[in-house]
């Protein structure tokens, strides 16, 4: 059997291939036997059965995976609020600005005024549509 890269894996998946993984080895079968009944690389097994005798069953659910929500911003929370708050009260002309209407580029100009952070046009997008 071809082994199954555990990264590919739902959580879900995972989860179950861990739980199957523990089933069989209280019955006595070896690492490297759990590896070819399982399809698993020897790494995920051996990783499964480590998490099972730390925290038990509970132990096996797998985290959440990829960034967590909100990191990597330029802008902190506050200061998106402010923005915010200039955005809904005023327009561009009233703060001496070269734009009639809220666009990204005028956005992108007040970040850089308020904030004094340099943000692409592409990201200015992103926050607005947040």
């Amino acid at each position: 059997m071809d082994k199954e890269d555990a990264r590919t894996q739902t959580r879900g998946e995972l989860f179950t291939r861990r739980k199957e993984v523990i089933r069989l080895h209280k019955k006595g079968y070896a690492v490297m036997q759990l590896v070819e009944l399982t399809g698993l690389s020897w790494s995920a097994v051996r990783v499964a059965l480590d998490l099972h005798e730390e925290g038990g069953l509970a132990a096996l659910k797998p985290d959440a995976r990829g960034k967590k929500l909100g990191s990597g911003r330029s802008l902190s929370t506050e200061q998106e609020q402010a923005l915010q708050k200039i955005i809904c009260d005023k327009r561009p002309e009233q703060l001496k600005m070269d734009f009639f209407l809220w666009s990204r580029p005028a956005v992108k100009e007040l970040i850089e005024r308020e904030c004094g952070i340099t943000l692409s046009v592409r990201s200015v997008g992103q926050y607005l549509e947040r």
